[in-house]
């Protein structure tokens, strides 16, 4: 059995769901979405657990689409390929409206030109929806909330959205996978992470999983490539893991597709500067600059990520960027090296640079003053936090 096939609980209802779950955050979401259906609603439910937030995007009581901000595009495209592999949806021909989640924008034009069927848009929302509440609703702090939406003029198919008769047997089936991850310990275990060989490290001791384990596929993924579900992969890796030969890390995700903007789109962007403030981020980590991408941007910054500081200089010389976020430790570098050179060389030396470390002390702040004028920020620092300092320094230079 596989997590894909959640028509194979088709039959089961919410009473049954409730005797199986023990999950109360499911519970009240499943009977939240229960209420609004009956209601005939239209708006969002956000889920919000520490660093993760979802979205399930309801109109007139159905499910159009679920998002989450953790591998939104790695995961819609996972979907469709996993249900419609060989359909190349062209997004570029697509016109991008506010509040409406593109996915199912590009699932509805792929059904209106009869590249895919409507079985498939649905199981491609089905699939999507099951991942994120598996991923969101083991963890304790969940919690969500209804957003009204007062718009209730759309074009939006009803025939392509989910009713709740649908969505029932995906909680049924979230229900399942945490009974049977409890019960094989791997509860801990976060299937969006990428599990990858700890070196040095031998193909042999990796008992075939050698060609698989690349730093590009999580285990999610993996799931869909071998045909097996999340679970039964996570556990066939638990030895390899245990034994320290496999570890699990993070990765990005894909960049957005391209668009057609709305009117509404463009009439915004006319409001908008024409030349963009670049930050750049030097830090080994292309985690810690993919998610300083995710809270620069939105707020009208450009950002480029230099994971080799002495490579890079180049690069960062010619972009000449508006700001420099540094970090100090680095494998093939020292940070304190490079800040020396960034304030001492007549291209960068006007460039304000934030020192960008979880070494926020004082002998380092002592350290990098004894070289020139730094802010200093810790990696762990919330999005506010982050955006505050740059806008800070910005006014300050």
């Amino acid at each position: 059995m596989t997590y894909t096939k959640v028509e194979d609980y088709s039959n089961s209802n919410l009473a049954t769901f409730n005797s199986m779950s023990t999950n109360k955050q499911l519970i009240k979401l499943a009977q939240t979405l229960d209420i609004l259906s009956q209601g005939n609603a239209t708006g969002k439910v956000l889920l919000n657990i520490p660093a993760k937030e979802g979205k399930l995007n309801i109109f007139y009581g159905r499910l159009l689409y679920t998002t989450s901000n953790i591998h939104r595009v790695r995961r819609w495209e996972r979907g469709v390929r996993l249900h419609s592999p060989d359909w190349n949806p062209i997004t570029s021909e697509i016109l991008l409206e506010p509040d409406k989640p593109w996915e199912y924008l590009l699932l509805y034009d792929g059904v209106s030109k009869n590249q895919i069927t409507i079985s498939q848009a649905k199981a491609i929302i089905r699939t999507v929806t099951l991942e994120i509440l598996f991923s969101m609703s083991t963890h304790p702090d969940l919690i969500h909330k209804w957003e009204v939406n007062p718009d209730h003029k759309s074009e939006l198919s009803l025939g392509l959205s989910l009713s709740y008769r649908e969505i029932e047997p995906i909680f049924a089936k979230v229900t399942q996978m945490q009974h049977l991850s409890k019960k094989a310990g791997l509860e801990s275990f976060n299937p969006n992470l990428v599990p990858v060989p700890k070196k040095p490290v031998t193909l042999e001791a990796l008992s075939g999983w050698g060609k698989y384990l690349q730093g590009d596929l999580t285990l999610w993924d993996l799931a869909v490539k071998l045909n097996k579900s999340v679970l039964a992969v996570t556990n066939s890796l638990l030895p390899l893991l245990k034994k320290g030969l496999v570890e699990l890390q993070t990765i990005p995700d894909f960049p957005e597709p391209n668009f057609k903007l709305s009117s509404s789109h463009k009439n915004r962007d006319k409001t908008t500067p024409k030349k963009k403030l670049l930050i750049a981020c030097i830090d080994d980590s292309q985690v810690v600059a993919e998610r300083l991408r995710k809270i620069v941007e939105p707020a009208g910054y450009d950002l480029i990520g230099i994971q080799d500081p002495i490579k890079g200089l180049v690069k960062i010389a010619d972009a000449q960027p508006d700001l420099i976020f540094l970090d100090l430790e680095m494998p093939t570098a020292n940070g304190y090296t490079v800040y020396q050179f960034l304030r001492n060389a007549p291209v960068f030396e006007k460039i304000p640079v934030i020192i960008f470390t979880v070494r926020n002390n004082l002998i380092d702040r002592s350290r990098a003053k004894l070289i020139g004028p730094a802010e200093f920020l810790n990696k762990a620092a919330k999005p506010e936090e982050i955006l505050t300092m740059i806008e800070k320094t910005f006014v300050c230079d």
